[in-house]
């Protein structure tokens, strides 16, 4: 967790110097608005990962009809999210076109000066990004008729620990309408029009632990997702096939906050002034385009999302009635 670590510094430096003078070149909210330039293409990823495989066709279950669906989200990385220029975070021109890499980037950070109080100036060095091409969201759903055409859907995932990345847990409700039952004179065409509407929310939390050993209880930093997608979805069912398109929205928000002190070149940094802090929410449309294929009570399903953060999606399901 170097990394993370260096973004500290950061903070801890501007923190210093917002109280040692009022013209310091860095505030504090622009060291914060630099930390989640580097981070938050890794929460928008994500959220674009959770609001994918909700669905494989607009066709609802029968009253009590279910399916157990197991699917693999490949969000891929475009390069405009693998950078970002510094005249877009911090107020003026000093910086021109500089650029420093975000956690999802192939390329080195930045490094920049900060003048203190004291006239000592300070070189900050972004961290380099860990060169991410795609992130892969598993997810499993189960998912009930409950009448009225409609259908109830549930993601779940007690929190985990994998090892030194900290625990995970996953949470989420979703919901999906037939809609052709309220347009009569579509229904004689014979093709499923449903509206599906979904909401999950990772908690995960990364144990810091100081290499020094001057800082015996490891730390956390906690990064929890709230993923929201609402489609309109459009399918027609070919034999054992079933094409589908939807065109939707997706919003998803990052939360991110640390707790403790830690050890960074001998001396441990409180980090007071971060506590807690929301990215800026994630909005964006998205179109999907996708195929389940029935093979009695199995179901394959193939679809892509066209979005800023694209995505293509696997899965295997059992599916009744």
């Amino acid at each position: 967790m170097k990394k993370i670590l260096c973004l500290l510094l950061i903070i801890n430096i501007s923190y210093t110097l917002s109280y040692g003078q009022n013209n310091s070149p860095l505030e504090l909210n622009e060291a914060k608005a630099l930390i989640e330039a580097y981070i938050s293409p890794l929460g928008n990823s994500l959220g674009a990962g959770l609001n994918n495989g909700w669905y494989n066709s607009a066709k609802t279950h029968k009253t009590l009809g279910f399916d157990f669906t197991l699917t693999t989200n490949l969000v891929l990385i475009n390069d405009n999210v693998k950078d970002f220029k510094f005249q877009d975070i911090i107020v003026g021109n000093a910086f021109n076109d500089t650029a420093s890499s975000t956690i999802l980037g192939n390329t080195d950070g930045t490094s920049f000066d900060v003048l203190g109080s004291d006239g000592t100036t300070y070189e900050v060095t972004l961290p380099s990004g860990e060169n991410i091409p795609v992130i892969i969201v598993p997810m499993l759903q189960a998912g009930v008729g409950i009448g009225k055409s409609t259908d109830l859907n549930i993601r779940y995932l007690p929190s985990l620990k994998f090892g030194r990345a900290g625990r995970v847990g996953v949470i989420g409700g979703g919901i999906k309408h037939d809609l052709m039952q309220w347009i009569p004179f579509l229904e004689k065409l014979d093709v499923n029009l449903a509206f599906q509407g979904g909401y999950t929310k990772v908690k995960s939390n990364i144990e810091l632990i100081d290499p020094s050993g001057n800082v015996n209880d490891p730390a956390l930093v906690d990064l929890d997702i709230s993923a929201i997608t609402a489609n309109l979805i459009l399918s027609k069912e070919i034999t054992i096939f079933t094409p589908h398109v939807s065109i939707g929205y997706n919003s998803s928000n990052t939360l991110f906050s640390v707790d403790g002190k830690y050890v960074i070149d001998s001396q441990a940094i409180p980090v007071d002034a971060l506590t807690e802090f929301n990215f800026e929410t994630k909005n964006d449309l998205r179109t999907n385009v996708g195929l389940r294929i029935d093979m009695t009570i199995f179901a394959l399903q193939a679809n892509y999302t066209f979005s800023e953060y694209p995505t293509a999606t696997l899965g295997l399901g059992i599916n009744v009635r």
